[in-house]
């Protein structure tokens, strides 16, 4: 048995991304990502589940090929925007300097969305909490409108729509994510919603950017490092699963990307199409199956075993619903495990190294993250 004690200044170098706050987020295990990915130096990288896209935006930035995958619409627009797009940062100043410039007006996003700043509480005209002030949402109808009217490129719309999501991001009085607002203002709620031009990536590769089930993608893309990072969901037993899902969390970065003015229901105003009546991603659901398995443990089983990639470096939560001794299991199935870190996010720094399941004893402890990397 090998553990190797890190000390608690250890710094690996990752380039510098930018995203919006989420739950998920990679950006404080990048890091310890890339101490893993300097020991394969892959030349292409699929990131399987590329959510705000951090992992692939410091991958670009590194000079790998980056393949970025997942099924959400906000997901895509940030791919295509930090690796696909090939013009300079002043393309699109004045496009941004347009859109801000221009007035405010009521639509759909303030109807639902809106909120005076009068009271200190967040509450609407229809008795409910908002996730914005009317004064952002006005500019955000006004903004999402042009978009749509004006003659872009894929790359030119998803360039202004992420500058858009960055800048409704800044305003919002939310507690990361728009299952729920919060009961009174937030201080950053009172500013006033600026677009700027993203920290645009120079294209040096032929990056790939899907939208679609990681299930379909993973075996015919050949790849020298996958990196995936599933939704486990919450260990909550009580939480109804679609509360726990990214399509749910973040609903309303879908509804501004796609502009499709949905059905919406409930205290938060989530489109339907979240609706606990909704099939959730197998790596969201926490029930066991007639043999007693975890179905999303055996979704990940399914996941590396159909990888074309010589190496796999996959995130683990001491929150998920895997449990370790399955997971661990599944690892020793599909290959060899090379390496596991072990991060403490209380103190955001690196627990341990080890080369054996020596991992599982700790995998209880709250807010550990483990970052296995498999050798297949």
């Amino acid at each position: 048995m090998q553990t190797l004690n890190l000390f608690e200044n250890l710094v690996v170098d990752a380039p510098a991304t930018e995203g919006i706050k989420y739950a998920g987020s990679k950006l404080k295990l990048l890091p310890h990502i890339f101490q893993l990915i300097q020991k394969v130096n892959p030349e292409t990288v699929l990131d399987g589940f590329a959510g705000t896209t951090r992992v692939s935006q410091a991958l670009a930035q590194a000079g790998h090929r980056v393949i970025a995958n997942d099924i959400s619409a906000w997901s895509k627009v940030f791919g295509t925007c930090y690796l696909l797009n090939p013009h300079p940062e002043s393309h699109y100043q004045p496009l941004v300097d347009q859109l801000n410039a221009l007035p405010g007006k009521d639509g759909w996003f303030t109807e639902h969305y809106g909120g005076e700043p009068n009271s200190g509480c967040s509450i609407g005209e229809d008795n409910l909490k908002k996730p914005w002030q009317k004064h952002n949402t006005r500019k955000l109808d006004a903004i999402r409108e042009e978009i749509d009217r004006l003659s872009l490129a894929e790359v030119e719309r998803a360039v202004l729509l992420t500058s858009l999501i960055l800048a409704m991001d800044e305003v919002d009085s939310t507690l990361g994510h728009f299952a729920s607002y919060l009961n009174d203002w937030s201080p950053r709620s009172y500013n006033k919603m600026r677009l700027h031009v993203p920290k645009l990536i120079p294209k040096t590769q032929s990056h790939a950017v899907y939208q679609g089930d990681i299930f379909d993608l993973a075996p015919k893309v050949e790849i020298d490092l996958a990196y995936f990072d599933p939704p486990y969901g919450s260990n909550n037993e009580k939480m109804p699963p679609s509360r726990v899902r990214y399509s749910a969390y973040y609903h309303l970065w879908t509804s501004i990307c796609l502009n499709d003015q949905p059905e919406v229901f409930g205290k938060a105003k989530r489109r339907v199409d979240t609706s606990d009546t909704v099939s959730n991603s197998a790596f969201e659901d926490f029930r066991q199956n007639e043999a007693g398995h975890f179905v999303a443990v055996e979704a990940i089983a399914r996941l590396l075993r159909t990888t074309r990639a010589k190496h796999i470096i996959l995130s683990y939560s001491s929150g998920g619903r895997a449990t370790a001794e399955e997971l661990n299991g599944v690892i020793s199935s599909v290959g060899r495990l090379v390496e596991t870190l072990e991060v403490d996010y209380r103190k955001n720094v690196m627990a341990c190294m080890r080369w054996t399941n020596e991992w599982i004893s700790d995998a209880e402890i709250p807010n550990r993250e483990f970052l296995f990397l498999i050798e297949k």
